[in-house]
């Protein structure tokens, strides 16, 4: 007789892409649709245009508020 099956337990949530980790940021619905607008105008989406600017606004040395 053949000894038992091992099953493999599934782990709970989504899976992991490999890629940069996650993080969320909440803002004003108008700063929404500013944001929404300048991606729609330049060809690209919410995520990557919140990119540009927080590498622009890294980028800016010396501006402190």
């Amino acid at each position: 007789m053949a000894g038992s099956v091992k099953v493999k337990s599934k782990k709970r949530g989504r899976p992991a892409t490999g890629k940069d980790p996650f993080v969320g940021v909440r803002l004003p619905k108008e700063m929404i649709a500013d944001l929404d607008l300048w991606a729609e105008q330049n060809g690209t989406s919410r995520s990557d245009a919140i990119r540009q600017f927080v590498v622009l606004g890294l980028k800016s040395k010396g501006q402190k508020r």
